[in-house]
């Protein structure tokens, strides 16, 4: 049962850039209504290191500590991402970026959809 929404990067930056999807306007919701937005230490990162301009950076960086930081052992999320990886590979399909699989896993191991716009995610599925 899913307990709540994990925003991809691919979705923050949709939002960031003003373009409308279900995902940015789901997120958009969730913000603007005070619901939970949860995030993880990869997509944190992946936001962070897309912005060019320092006070742009510093201004996302602060904002992203009101929201729902999830803080898995970071060993047994690498573990798990890894073992997803493998077995998608077992199935024949190779998944293009890796920390895709560590959000998946972290999604799934807090019981949370990952709101996207990325194929590997449907590939994981």
């Amino acid at each position: 049962m899913t307990q709540g929404y994990l925003f991809d990067t691919s979705v923050w930056i949709d939002f960031f850039k003003g373009f409308q999807s279900d995902g940015t306007r789901l997120l958009a919701y969730h913000l603007e209504n005070d619901l939970p937005v949860y995030y993880c230490p990869v997509i944190l990162q992946e936001v962070l290191q897309g912005i060019k301009n320092d006070p742009a950076f510093e201004e996302v960086k602060e904002a992203f500590t009101v929201l729902q930081a999830l803080n898995d052992n970071p060993y047994m999320a690498a573990a798990g991402a890894a073992e997803l990886y493998r077995n998608m590979r077992k199935k024949g399909v190779t998944i293009r970026k890796s920390n895709d699989c560590l959000i998946a896993w972290y999604a799934k191991n807090n019981q949370l959809e990952v709101v996207h716009r990325d194929r590997d995610f449907d590939l994981m599925k």
